[in-house]
C-alpha cells in the first residue's frame, strides 16, 4: 500500500526538517507499485471524495485513471470556477542576462554554449520595461543566467527597483539565494518567486548537472523555502517534465507543494508545468510527456490542490494551450521573447525555443472569445 500523509498528519511529518529529508524518507517503489495496482474503480472512488489526500492524488496519476479524464475535467473545471472564476491571469518574462556559470547539459545558457552573452544596463531595463508595459501587462517575471558574478544580488535588486516604478508585480526565476538575500529582494521590490527543480531524482540531477553552484541538489530543493522564509507573497514550484518518467516527477512536485502549502499557509503556492523545448545545445529529452499526459497531469494537481496556482507557459502551443484554459490553469504567459532584451531589440531565443509566440492582445482576445477575463493585475501593494 503507498503510504503517504494526508495533509492532517503531514505537519508531524516535516516538523524541524527540510523538503529534502522528506524525500530522503520516502520509498519510490511504493509509489511504482501504486500506479500499478490502482484500479478505475479506485480512482472513481476517488473522484467521489470531497477532499483528497496526497494518496488520492497518487490515484489520478496512475495509468488506471487515463480512462477517467473526462470526469476529471468536468470536476476540475468545476473547482476552478469556484475558487478562481472565469479569470486567467497574464504575465510575461523579460530576460536581462544570460551569463551562466552551470553546466546543465539541457539548456542554451549552459557555459560551455557559443550564445551571445549579454547583460541589460539598468536603463536598458527601463526601457524593456516600458515596451512590456505598453502591451498592458502589470506582472512581469525577471530573469537572468545563474551567474553570481555577473548577475549577482545588488544588480538584481538594482533592476527591480527599476521595474517597481513600472508594474504592480515583479517576480524573479534566477539562481538560488539565501533566506537572507531573499530578504533583500523583497525589499527592493520583489513579491514573488519561481524555481524549478528541474528534477527531484537525485541520481539523475547529478548527471544532467554536472558542475556549476546549480549541482548542489539538496540547496536547491530547499530553494523555494527558504523564499517562502523570507516573506516573499507567492512562490512557484515545478520539475522540468521530460528529464525523467512524468508520473514521479509530478508525484514529488505534488509533495513539495503540499509540503510548504502546510509550513506557509499565508504564502501564494503554485505549480508550473514545463515540458522540455529545443534549444542552442540539441539537447534530447529522454522520457517522453505526450499532451495526454500533460492533461493528466494539471487535472490531478486541480483536484488534488483546488487552491493552488497552476501555470502554462509559451512553451506549449498555441491549441495546447486553447484547450487548457478551462482545465484548472489560473496564470499564463503571453507576448513572450525568452531572448535578453527581447521585448526592444527583437532577438531569437537561446534559452530555448517557444511554441506560442501570440501578443497580450491575441491572447487576451482568445480568452474573451471563451468567456473568460483576461487579468493584468490582481494585487497592489500600498
Amino acid at each position: 500500500m503507498l503510504r503517504l500523509h494526508s495533509r492532517d498528519s503531514w505537519e508531524r511529518l516535516v516538523s524541524n526538517v527540510s523538503f529534502v529529508k522528506v524525500l530522503r524518507d520516502y520509498d519510490d517503489r511504493a509509489l511504482q507499485y501504486h500506479f500499478l495496482n490502482t484500479s478505475v474503480s479506485d480512482v472513481e472512488r476517488v473522484l467521489q471524495k470531497e477532499r483528497l489526500t496526497l494518496e488520492d492524488y497518487g490515484t489520478l496519476l496512475s495509468p488506471a485513471a487515463r480512462n477517467c479524464l473526462e470526469p476529471m475535467a468536468e470536476r476540475a473545471h468545476r473547482e476552478s470556477l469556484r475558487n478562481f472564476g472565469y479569470t486567467m491571469q497574464l504575465f510575461t518574462p523579460m530576460y536581462i542576462a544570460n551569463y551562466c556559470e552551470n553546466g546543465c547539459v539541457y539548456c542554451g545558457y549552459n557555459r560551455t554554449s557559443d550564445i551571445h552573452r549579454l547583460k541589460l544596463s539598468m536603463e536598458e531595463i527601463r526601457e524593456e520595461g516600458l515596451r512590456i508595459a505598453e502591451t498592458g501587462l502589470q506582472h512581469v517575471l525577471v530573469l537572468t543566467g545563474e551567474s553570481y558574478k555577473e548577475s549577482p544580488v545588488s544588480y538584481i535588486a538594482e533592476a527591480i527597483s527599476v521595474l517597481k516604478n513600472i508594474f504592480v508585480s515583479v517576480s524573479v526565476e534566477i539562481y538560488s539565494l539565501s533566506e537572507e538575500e531573499y530578504g533583500i529582494l523583497k525589499q527592493a521590490g520583489v513579491d514573488g518567486m519561481t524555481m524549478f527543480q528541474e528534477t527531484y531524482d537525485p541520481h539523475m540531477y547529478k548527471l544532467l548537472h554536472p558542475y556549476g553552484p546549480k549541482s548542489f541538489y539538496e540547496y536547491r530543493v530547499d530553494t523555494p523555502e527558504r523564499a517562502c522564509k523570507a516573506g516573499l507573497r507567492t512562490v512557484n514550484i515545478g520539475a522540468l517534465m521530460g528529464l525523467t518518467e512524468w508520473r514521479k516527477e509530478a508525484m514529488h512536485t505534488g509533495m513539495h507543494l503540499s509540503y510548504l502549502m502546510d509550513i506557509y499557509p499565508d504564502v501564494e503556492l503554485a505549480v508550473s508545468t514545463p515540458r522540455i523545448r529545443p534549444c542552442a545545445v540539441g539537447y534530447t529529452p529522454k522520457f517522453m510527456v505526450r499532451d495526454i499526459d500533460l492533461v493528466q497531469y494539471i487535472l490531478a494537481l486541480r483536484l488534488a490542490f483546488p487552491r493552488a496556482g497552476i501555470t502554462v507557459s509559451s512553451r506549449e502551443s498555441a491549441d495546447m494551450r486553447n484547450h487548457l484554459v478551462r482545465l484548472g490553469v489560473t496564470k499564463m504567459s503571453a507576448g513572450v521573447t525568452t531572448a535578453v532584451g527581447g521585448h526592444t531589440r527583437g532577438d531569437d531565443s537561446d534559452q530555448f525555443t517557444i511554441s506560442d509566440d501570440r501578443s497580450v492582445a491575441d491572447m487576451a482576445h482568445m480568452l474573451e472569445s471563451m468567456g473568460y477575463q483576461p487579468i493584468y493585475k490582481d494585487w497592489q501593494q500600498w
